[in-house]
């Protein structure tokens, strides 16, 4: 008996690979047993193992979508999806080894469901150590629904307690959630507010500052030609990066004592820039924390979004300025593979393998363009030698010049056998797709010789 199992494609085909299972039988005591499979596809599955691990490539690293790889396994999309997860459970996360070595861990919540219903955020941890240490990239770890101080907290406990002893560092954003479980599960790591997320709060107290400055103005939206609207991307750029056409925009808009607010909040925006930007970690942590004091203490009321941000970083104190001590220890690195994630989520294009040329519509004799070629419906079995392909080819061949020979013997206007009339030269031209070549194994495109004479910009001679 054989099994059928989809296989890994062979040149962007969807690809069949049967199995031969013999079955052996006792001659004394008449036992029947078949040969053991596993090593080309688990019991009872559809996908062989190289299809399994073309899938999990496919989608981790030439981020294909899960219905492009059902495409080229020739399978339905549950199949492929249950299979391909199955896959990457066994390989990446139920590997015990994945975890070893891990003492700087970065956690940070990502956007991950689009719509209305259910819970949008998800809770990303990375292992930040290979950064630290200055080996390689950042590595996810793990990826757990929802985002909350229990979800952190519980997958901590889950570990044993030898590794939870060795974290040192726990990289974080503002949120509490995250805090609050580290200090639980981990008593003897350190949290780090990371400079991402602090720089983020001072420019988002800047950007309340100047909307709230511009409706106390003019009373409406920031619109082309206001001041503050036309400079909101430059009261973002670092002190050090501005241009000599920005510095005169700022210049002119300090200008105005009507802004004055707007002013100070951004002076405090760019003292925690350059704190972070200091050569000298211990200069840039008196910086910071001379910074943090200020906004402490003598802030005037009508700066609502400074004093907000004083009483966000005086109960963060700690945690911000134990960046300086602990350099190279920053989440941004999480953030970039937050965005690998989206770009995972979406839906990318397939690579384009081969250059071929779809047939025109009837009555268009403009030249062909590439495209890229859907893959074959009809799945190419591995058992298929040189020599099926070749007589395959011949009996296509031979199909063709009988069509050729049934069309010239219907010809009633009188023209000469072969020579194309005025409504067939319309046509969209024949072509025979052969499965595979002997020689190169490529797909084949036989385009007509009118055709060819259309690809280069000109008619075919009459006669």
């Amino acid at each position: 008996m054989t099994r059928e199992l989809a296989h890994e494609p062979f040149g962007w085909r969807p690809t069949t690979l049967l199995v031969t299972v013999r079955r052996y039988r006792c001659a004394e005591c008449a036992h029947v047993w078949r040969q053991d499979t596993t090593a080309a596809a688990e019991p009872r599955a559809k996908i062989s193992r190289a299809g399994l691990r073309w899938g999990l490539v496919a989608i981790v690293v030439q981020h294909l979508s899960m219905a492009r790889v059902a495409e080229g396994l020739a399978v339905s999309w549950n199949t492929a999806n249950d299979a391909v997860l199955a896959e990457g459970q066994r390989l990446l996360i139920d590997n015990p080894s994945r975890l070893d070595g891990v003492r700087v861990v970065g956690v940070d919540e990502h956007v991950w469901r689009h719509t209305r219903k259910g819970d949008k955020y998800v809770t990303v941890i990375i292992d930040l150590t290979p950064v630290r240490d200055g080996t390689g990239p950042s590595r996810l770890l793990a990826m757990l629904d929802g985002r909350s101080k229990k979800a952190f907290q519980d997958w901590l406990a889950e570990r044993d307690q030898a590794w939870r002893r060795g974290i040192e560092v726990v990289a974080m954003d503002g949120f509490f959630g995250f805090k609050t479980a580290t200090t639980e599960e981990l008593p003897d790591a350190v949290c780090v507010m990371d400079p991402f997320h602090v720089v983020r709060l001072a420019g988002d107290a800047l950007d309340d500052c100047r909307r709230r400055v511009q409706q106390e103005l003019h009373g409406h939206r920031g619109r082309k030609g206001d001041p503050l609207y036309t400079a909101r991307r430059t009261l973002h750029t670092g002190a050090d990066l501005v241009t000599g056409r920005q510095h005169e925009r700022l210049e002119s808009l300090f200008a105005d004592e009507r802004h004055i607010q707007v002013e100070c909040t951004w002076g405090i925006y760019q003292r925690m820039i350059s704190a972070y930007r200091h050569h000298d970690r211990s200069v840039g942590r008196v910086e910071m924390s001379s910074v943090i004091d200020a906004l402490a203490d003598g802030v005037p009321t009508a700066l609502v979004e400074l004093r907000k941000l004083g009483r966000t970083l005086a109960r963060r104190v700690c945690d911000v300025l134990a960046y300086f001590d602990r350099p190279r220890t920053s989440n941004g690195p999480t953030e970039a593979v937050n965005g690998r994630l989206e770009h995972l989520r979406g839906r990318p294009r397939l690579p384009q393998p081969h250059p071929l040329h779809r047939p025109s519509t009837p009555g268009s004799r403009g030249i062909q363009t590439p495209t890229t070629p859907s893959i074959c419906e009809e799945p190419v079995c591995c058992r298929m030698g040189l020599q099926g392909i070749a007589r395959s080819r011949a009996e296509s061949h031979q199909g063709g010049a009988q069509m050729e020979a049934r069309r010239g013997s219907s010809n009633r206007s009188g023209r000469r056998h072969g020579q194309p009339s005025r409504g067939s030269r319309r046509r969209a031209p024949g072509r025979i797709h052969l499965p595979y070549q002997p020689e190169e194994c490529a797909p084949v495109c036989h385009v007509s010789p009118q055709r060819r004479f259309l690809r280069r910009g000109r008619r075919r001679p009459r006669g």
